[in-house]
């Protein structure tokens, strides 16, 4: 498998916010099949969907991986579990989330729960564009061949989006990893 360029997006609106989402970024760079490039900086939002909820931290990660999408997601899914993360309603509020928002250039829709690429909602969330577009403005929506930047300026909610802390320090990972 070759080495792709991914983008994730993480999020937590329970406990230690910043705990989870460091905790969150460790096991993925523990991970040896994926190497973390660059995150952004974290913004605090307001909730989306459900709003009866405290706000979130959220932020992106640039990782280089050979996972597949499906490996992907199930390390996501793995590092949400060992974090405590449990099922709840749907845009409820959660100890920890992290979302493929992009993988390469490539459009995947196996019709798994969580498993659509480029994310389906990603042109309609301002917490995830306004991170995303920080660390890749220049990246063009497979779909909808317009660049993140262009998308981020005609999002609604913006202004609910808000700087928290620059960018987190990255995780120590092993150089052999690229």
């Amino acid at each position: 498998m070759e080495t792709l360029t991914a983008y994730l997006g993480l999020g937590t609106n329970l406990g230690s916010r910043e705990q989870n989402l460091s905790q969150a970024l460790q096991s993925l760079a523990n991970s040896p099949d994926l190497y973390i490039v660059r995150s952004s900086s974290i913004y605090e939002t307001a909730p989306w969907g459900y709003t009866d909820q405290p706000s979130f931290l959220n932020f992106t990660v640039e990782v280089r991986t050979k996972l597949s999408p499906v490996e992907l997601l199930e390390l996501a899914k793995c590092i949400e579990k060992d974090l405590g993360r449990q099922k709840n309603f749907r845009y409820g509020p959660r100890l920890i989330d992290i979302d493929i928002l992009l993988y390469g250039n490539k459009t995947i829709h196996l019709g798994q729960p969580d498993l659509d690429i480029p994310h389906l909602r990603i042109t309609e969330r301002a917490f995830v564009l306004v991170p995303l577009t920080e660390i890749a403005p220049e990246i063009i929506h497979p779909i909808l061949n317009v660049s993140l930047a262009d998308l981020l300026e005609k999002v609604n909610g913006k202004e609910d989006v808000n700087l928290w802390s620059p960018a987190p320090t990255l995780p120590k990972q092993l150089s052999d990893r690229s």
